[in-house]
């Protein structure tokens, strides 16, 4: 009998250790890497390119949200600035995780490349403001841009790398077409 038990017990043992070893390890199929390339916010350009770079993809295409997030300081704001129906320009502040949330559906059901055509930095010390034209394409073969305007991206260098600490961004109309000195193809 007190073999019976010991195999029961054996048997139970070695059961439930494999159940949940099946619940703990996921398959390797299922595990989606996002990959954070720590080197791109070395320089300021690698910093401004990789934004540029995580946003942008084909349709169909899920962009590695993890790496934008790494892209801004704790408590960065993205801003995005234009007119309501009643032509009062107004502003929307947001938080990165609140940017993936509002946009994450639209850019991978549309397909999205935003490319930088012309840049101005200022930098005093550690700080350093550009102002960025883009040109936002569906497509990366498409010719015409749908929308172009300027981002202003406010950036701080700790001594170890680049953080983005907000950006504020507004679209051109025909109101407001950019001005040539910020047309300058790169």
């Amino acid at each position: 009998m007190h073999k019976l038990i010991t195999i029961v017990f054996i048997l139970t043992f070695s059961l439930t250790i494999n159940a949940q070893e099946k619940v703990v390890k996921p398959e390797k199929d299922s595990l989606k890497t996002q990959v954070i390339d720590s080197s791109k916010v070395k320089t300021l350009d690698g910093t401004i390119k990789a934004l540029y770079k995580v946003i942008s993809g084909e349709k169909g295409v899920e962009r590695n949200w993890e790496f934008f997030k790494y892209l801004f300081k704790p408590g960065a704001k993205l801003i995005p600035s234009g007119k309501d129906n009643e032509g009062v320009y107004k502003v929307r502040y947001m938080s990165p995780n609140d940017y993936i949330e509002s946009s994450n559906d639209w850019l991978v059901e549309n397909g999205f490349f935003e490319k930088e055509i012309h840049r101005t930095e200022n930098t005093f010390g550690n700080i350093t403001s550009v102002f960025s034209t883009y040109e936002s394409f569906k497509s990366e073969t498409d010719e015409k841009p749908f929308m172009r305007g300027i981002n202003s991206i406010q950036l701080l260098n700790d001594g170890k790398r680049w953080w983005i600490i907000n950006i504020y961004w507004t679209q051109e109309t025909k109101e407001n077409p950019i001005p040539k000195k910020y047309l300058n193809k790169n």
